[in-house]
């Protein structure tokens, strides 16, 4: 007799052909925040030929699509992306830095493989419910702009997950296995400085110069980082530097932060401090600054009882079943970082070292963590107000740094194809598990209220906050 494990795992199987062809095509039209109009209409199109209900611009968002399949009971969605990120073009496969166009985009954080792993899973879902004639539906949700541009805070803003049960994503990586579900949150905001120009020779005196605001900016905020929690970060890009020409006072300027603290509890007062800064700046230069705040993220919200259910299915699978073409390619690519990444990536889940070891051959055990850095996702939103779940995937060369072209080189690697299918299986397991154990359900949800306090969730992404459509326009 097959158990429900063999049955969805074989649904997987039977579409990963599709779906390993979907993530290379997306790979081939890497699109930037907001701008994911081919990579949605590649998305939208496999979900009317797989026969889902589909809505697109969910939550007056153009890059956002939504399939849902099956009748009643528990709503389980399945969260995939599909935004690239800019200059990290590369060609497929070369270990070498080989732009495919230079300066372009790329997928260097494999999003190509996260919206098609994500859609995969959610397809075998609808095979089983269908094939069991079992009350339930599964959603796939389709989410633009999770690099820094907040998608998923905004359709959580709109109530897009309003009636969900369960929320499961993935995300491509080094490792096989359930993520630990540790990021900070953030915000997103730029400083507009006018000024006056003036003759920067013949009259510098009656100008007010914008660009000396930022860089004063900028100074204030170094000495603030003294003065901040230890887990907080502070980055920033200039926008606009008031134009190239040095003998014109700038009479405008604009620069990019994005503030991140472990919680949105210490965030917010941390952001009212680099307002102040700004606001110093300004006065200092007797200029004029305006503050927008165009994205910001919430910090995870981690679930025992889906986390245990995740990692039973990842036990009863395994780890990708990776050959020794993969492992060479792998080597190749490992090559070409520092033994620095290679060290870090292993000591993020608390790993022993394996400076021999180009592939992942076994999985995370549950709870890993060790030491390193901690980046931001908008899944956080979600995790507020639905329980959620994710695991890693492993698609690339231990100790490839995330955001690189080494990253964006192995997205249609064979081993990258292996690692999402892995993972899909995985998620589609645990989505059957939601629909098939009310009880599993309950306590995700019960959990959710005791570590939110049943408070209502109060993002940074108030409503006169717009979608940020045009986020990726210098100035």
């Amino acid at each position: 007799m097959t158990t429900n494990t063999d049955e969805i795992w074989h649904l997987v199987d039977r579409h990963a052909e599709t779906f390993t062809a979907l993530a290379d095509r997306v790979w081939a039209m890497p699109e930037l925040n907001y701008g994911e109009v081919r990579s949605c209409a590649e998305h939208r199109a496999a979900l009317e030929a797989e026969g889902f209900r589909v809505t697109e611009a969910v939550a007056g968002i153009p890059t956002a699509v939504m399939g849902e399949a099956g009748e009643g009971g528990p709503v389980i969605a399945i969260l995939g992306e599909y935004d690239a990120l800019p200059g990290l073009s590369q060609e497929a496969g070369s270990p070498e830095h080989r732009p495919v166009e230079q300066g372009g985009a790329g997928h260097g954080c494999g999003h190509n493989l996260l919206g098609a792993g994500a859609l995969l899973a959610a397809t075998a879902v609808k095979d089983w419910l269908a094939r069991n004639g079992l009350p339930g539906r599964v959603r796939y949700y389709g989410c633009p702009a999770e690099e820094g541009g907040a998608a998923k805070g905004f359709m959580v803003r709109e109530g897009a997950f309003a009636d969900v049960d369960i929320a499961i994503s993935w995300h491509p990586g080094h490792f096989t296995g359930v993520m630990t579900p540790v990021t900070l949150a953030n915000v997103g905001i730029d400083f507009a400085f006018s000024g006056r120009a003036a003759h920067a020779a013949a009259a510098p005196h009656l100008g007010r110069s914008a660009l000396d605001a930022v860089e004063l900016m900028n100074v204030g905020v170094n000495y603030l980082r003294e003065h901040m929690p230890s887990d907080a970060r502070i980055h920033y890009a200039m926008l606009d530097a008031g134009g190239i020409a040095p003998n014109v006072v700038q009479a405008s300027a604009k620069v990019r932060y994005v503030v991140r603290a472990a919680t949105i509890g210490e965030l917010r007062p941390l952001l009212e401090r680099v307002k102040k800064v700004a606001e110093g700046a300004a006065l200092m230069t007797e200029t004029r600054v305006e503050a927008t705040v165009f994205s910001a993220m919430a910090e995870l919200v981690g679930n025992g009882p889906l986390e245990q259910a995740m990692n039973e299915n990842a036990q009863r699978l395994g780890p990708p079943a990776f050959d020794a073409a993969d492992r060479a390619l792998a080597a190749r690519f490992q090559a070409t970082v520092r033994e620095d990444d290679v060290e870090s990536a292993f000591a993020a889940h608390g790993l022993p070292v394996r400076p021999d070891l180009p592939l992942a051959e076994s999985l995370l055990p549950l709870g890993a963590r060790g030491r390193g850095g901690i980046g931001s996702t908008d899944v956080g939103d979600v995790s507020w107000v639905v329980p959620t779940v994710q695991a890693w995937g492993a698609t690339c060369a231990i100790g490839t740094p995330f955001h690189s072209w080494q990253f964006t080189g192995q997205g249609k690697s064979p081993a990258a194809h292996k690692g999402m299918v892995n993972v899909a299986k995985i998620m589609a397991g645990t989505a059957i598990d939601a629909l098939s154990r009310p009880d599993l359900v309950d306590r995700a949800k019960a959990e959710l209220r005791e570590r939110t306090g049943g408070r209502p969730f109060e993002s940074l992404l108030t409503p006169d906050v717009p979608v940020p459509l045009g986020m990726n326009e210098a100035a």
